[in-house]
């Protein structure tokens, strides 16, 4: 079985196999895993960049955040209860170039000459990249 846990030291709940850490810890979201007890058993990168230094209850931090909890069953039985914290932004270059020419689309009303200026590129790579990311009928909003 692959997500056979690893055995428990010294009655601390048990840990994921290795395979499933890693697994976790590849998602892009921040994911918390909670026992039945609500104790801490895993927390990837992501979350823990979020929680760390944090001490007690977590779920009123978390839920401010906007996690979504989502109960562990294996059947009736359940295993405890997950939290998944959404991606904390655009995660690639292409993302963050979309998101920027987006913003400043929308605070210069659609005005492409500003727009470009305040990016500080040509109006023509400014057209070419509202084509390539399918912002060319972009239209501020009110």
């Amino acid at each position: 079985m692959i997500d056979k846990p690893v055995a428990a030291s010294a009655g601390a709940p048990s840990a994921f196999s290795p395979l499933v850490r890693a697994v976790i810890d590849s998602v892009s979201e921040g994911i918390v895993v909670f026992d039945p007890q609500g104790r801490l058993l895993y927390a990837n990168a992501a979350a823990r960049r979020v929680i760390d230094g944090q001490n007690g209850d977590l779920r009123p931090r978390l839920q401010s955040l906007g996690a979504r909890f989502a109960p562990l069953k294996n059947g009736a039985q359940a295993l405890g209860e997950a939290a998944i914290l959404p991606a904390t932004g655009p995660l690639t270059l292409a993302d963050r170039e979309r998101q920027a020419i987006a913003e400043t689309l929308q605070d210069t009303s659609g005005k492409l000459a500003e727009t470009a200026r305040r990016l500080g590129i040509s109006r023509t790579t400014l057209w070419r990249r509202l084509k390539s990311y399918g912002l060319d009928g972009f239209r501020p909003s009110p």
